[in-house]
């Protein structure tokens, strides 16, 4: 039997292809997309909106029927009535959007305690395995002689508000806690001096309409690692999205990340 799906901010780049690619998974059926009575989509069929034609689910702020997961690739007032619909349908919520204030972070541990919730800032299959490799490679080189220095660059889109990206952020603290760094820093200007070795350095760039990329790197004296991961569209996100709705759909109660849907 398909998953029963609810996508909130349906109308927007993210939830336009959640609802292409939703409509077209067998394992998937939507039967809600949300969105707020002032977007000039309102009222409209949201397969129609998405370019995909008509799949009799309308633009709306509410819903009768009923979903066992609801995913937020939105903004973050956006991300704060998905917790709430979520938790009022006692569905799972897959919560994809970045860039979230401590209060609305909150929320959703909260919220965690009653429905299972996905949290992760990329729902990107190579992203999250990428983090895996960052974490071997921090683990092994944490005592090297001669210390490595991590740097972790990103580039996105013109639109994109939040700077550096969830992701980005999600790279360094993983590193950091293999490593054992506490600095962080966001570019460099002047005459900072000596780089220190407890340190990692995010530099955000934001350009046309590129959807993403992360490249993160090991420097030693020496030699150079460089993991790179970069996404040619938004479909790679719209997917691991849609895989974390199957995958939460039903579990208990709890905070889940990309790990545990990919098994990694």
């Amino acid at each position: 039997m398909a998953t029963r799906i609810a996508i909130n901010g349906a109308a927007g780049r993210m939830g336009q292809r959640l609802v292409a690619l939703g409509s077209a998974d067998k394992d998937l059926d939507i039967v809600a997309c949300f969105e707020y009575s002032g977007h000039p989509k309102f009222g409209q069929d949201a397969g129609t909106v998405a370019g995909i034609g008509e799949i009799d689910v309308t633009l709306a702020e509410e819903t009768a029927a009923e979903y066992a997961a609801i995913i937020d690739f939105s903004v973050p007032a956006g991300a704060h009535a998905a917790v709430e619909r979520a938790v009022n349908a006692k569905a799972a919520l897959v919560m994809a959007t970045t860039g979230l204030e401590e209060e609305h972070q909150a929320k959703i541990r909260e919220a965690a305690q009653v429905i299972p919730v996905v949290w992760a800032p990329s729902m990107s299959t190579t992203v999250n395995l990428t983090m895996k490799l960052c974490e071997i490679a921090a683990e092994a080189l944490k005592d090297i002689p001669g210390g490595a220095d991590v740097e972790v660059l990103e580039r996105h889109h013109r639109f994109k508000e939040d700077s550096p990206s969830g992701t980005a952020l999600r790279f360094g603290e993983l590193i950091a806690n293999k490593m054992g760094i506490t600095n962080f820093v966001h570019g460099r200007e002047g005459r900072p001096g000596a780089r220190p070795h407890n340190e990692i350095a995010y530099h955000a760039i934001r350009t046309g309409d590129n959807p993403g990329e992360h490249t993160i790197i090991f420097g030693l004296l020496g030699e150079t690692i460089e993991m790179t991961v970069r996404a040619s569209n938004r479909d790679c996100y719209a997917t691991g999205a849609l895989q974390a709705a199957k995958f939460a759909a039903g579990k208990k109660p709890g905070l889940y990340n990309m790990n545990d849907v990919l098994g990694l």
